[in-house]
């Protein structure tokens, strides 16, 4: 039971964490980059002792070549001088030295070659980890734009549905407009039908000839004659009293 319960709370806290790390896939990114310079510094260090390693061998096959050139040139020197047991113990050191020498030379070529693969591979895993976290760092940047974008088309068409749906505030409205439009439209025919346009006649007939007396008038006064559509009484009553003048 307890074994069950325990499960239980280990997927709800996974679910929680992936949840997490869904939505801060940055963090996660920059933890990994974290990791990355911990473990290339561990490796480091490990590429140090074995370069420590590789200097010690080094300097052991070069202190023993001096060896074997001093035990050389003193067995050569006894043996020129006949004291043969002195020589003896010299050459039987020299081959000592000589096998210490062959083996430690061996082993420094050997760590040589180790260090430069284990060089190799530290620099080809940094840089393959290095252009997938790069990678990474793009997919999330253009994961975000994507995202952002198929938001705003998700609004535009939500935009559109509401915008174009029926029982809409703009469709009502462009009814409503509409309809008084029509009204209005309605009640303008219905006063112009309406207007008594014979009495406008009357009225425009009757300041038509009020002109035309005003007019008569003052061609009298002035002495002058009118047209003959101005008036026709005019001219006799004019024509005695001198020149005529004409407008």
């Amino acid at each position: 039971m307890f074994k069950r319960l325990g499960n239980l709370i280990r997927g709800f806290f996974g679910l929680f964490v992936s949840g997490l790390e869904k939505k801060n896939p940055e963090a996660l990114l920059e933890v990994e980059r974290e990791n990355l310079r911990k473990q290339i510094s561990e490796y480091n260090k490990g590429l140090a002792a074995h370069a420590g390693l590789c200097e010690r061998l080094m300097s052991q096959v070069k202190k023993l070549e001096g060896e074997e050139r001093e035990l050389r040139a003193k067995a050569a020197a006894h043996l020129k001088a006949g004291n043969r047991e002195a020589a003896g113990r010299y050459a039987l050191r020299l081959q000592t030295i000589k096998r210490e020498h062959s083996e430690n030379a061996k082993q420094l070529g050997e760590a040589e070659t180790t260090y430069k693969e284990l060089l190799k591979a530290r620099d080809v895993s940094v840089t393959a980890a290095r252009e997938k976290m790069e990678a990474l760092r793009r997919n999330i940047q253009d994961m975000k734009v994507k995202s952002a974008l198929a938001e705003l088309n998700e609004m535009a068409a939500g935009m559109i549905t509401e915008i174009g749906g029926s029982g809409d505030t703009l469709h009502r409205l462009e009814e409503m407009v509409e309809s008084e439009r029509e009204k209005a439209a309605g009640r303008a025919r219905v006063a112009r039908d309406t207007l008594d346009m014979g009495e406008i006649s009357e009225m425009e007939a009757e300041q038509k000839a009020m002109e035309d007396l005003a007019l008569a008038d003052f061609a009298a006064e002035e002495g002058l004659m009118l047209d003959s559509e101005g008036g026709g009484g005019g001219e006799e009553d004019v024509a005695d009293e001198g020149p005529v003048k004409t407008m």
